[in-house]
């Protein structure tokens, strides 16, 4: 397996379990709204998709409609007043950044989540000051799955993308990594819906739990 100078995770579905606190917030608003909440089970697939996806399960509008802002608005104020809630590293992943760390490499996150959502969680859960550069879904003009993002990053750490891995869980993820040329791998343990079809994404690879990512350390 080829070894890397710098490996780049996607946050939400990939570096940390975030669905939990996403489907809190969710139900919360539609409780308030008078509705039923939904099931976990049904959240979790869509918990990489931010507000927009998590507000067209809900209440089956979409951002071109009148009454979606208001309810982004109070969506996001719901989930940045339960930010850390529950979320928490996926299992093993800690293990796997200790041993990026150990063997004097560096890793990152590049992911669509609002910097003001972003950096507090980072923060929370301790990982702020690990973390070689966190890029946000606000931090440059465009977000994945344009280049933009991917080549900051590279800019900020220093590293050709040829030498970087990218790791994230949504389609938009790999195509952001394959249009700079870095190697991509999809975490299948992330939230990926019935409807995916990951397997024609095009990526280098694809693991089932964060332990498989040790080969390419």
């Amino acid at each position: 397996m080829a070894k890397y100078d710098v490996i780049f995770f996607d946050l939400d579905g990939t570096l940390v379990d975030t669905a939990p606190d996403l489907a809190f917030a969710l139900n919360q608003l539609l409780e308030q709204e008078g509705k039923s909440p939904l099931p976990y089970e049904n959240i979790r697939p869509v918990a990489s998709h931010g507000s927009a996806g998590l507000l067209g399960l809900g209440f089956a509008i979409t951002p071109v409609m009148d009454a979606f802002k208001p309810l982004q608005e109070r969506f996001l104020q719901i989930y940045q007043d339960n930010l850390s809630r529950q979320s928490a590293l996926f299992d093993g992943m800690e293990n796997i950044l200790d041993t990026i760390e150990k063997t004097g490499k560096q890793w990152g996150v590049i992911t669509n989540k609002p910097a003001f959502l972003t950096l507090p969680l980072m923060a929370d859960l301790k990982l702020d000051k690990r973390a070689v550069c966190i890029v946000s879904g606000d931090t440059t003009a465009k977000s994945k799955p344009h280049p933009e993002p991917m080549l900051h990053a590279c800019q900020l750490t220093h590293v050709e993308p040829n030498n970087c891995l990218y790791i994230g869980d949504a389609e938009r993820d790999i195509a952001a990594g394959r249009n700079v040329n870095m190697h991509t791998i999809i975490a299948n343990y992330g939230y990926i819906s019935e409807s995916d079809k990951p397997e024609t994404w095009q990526a280098d690879a694809m693991i089932n739990h964060p332990s498989e990512i040790m080969q390419w350390i």
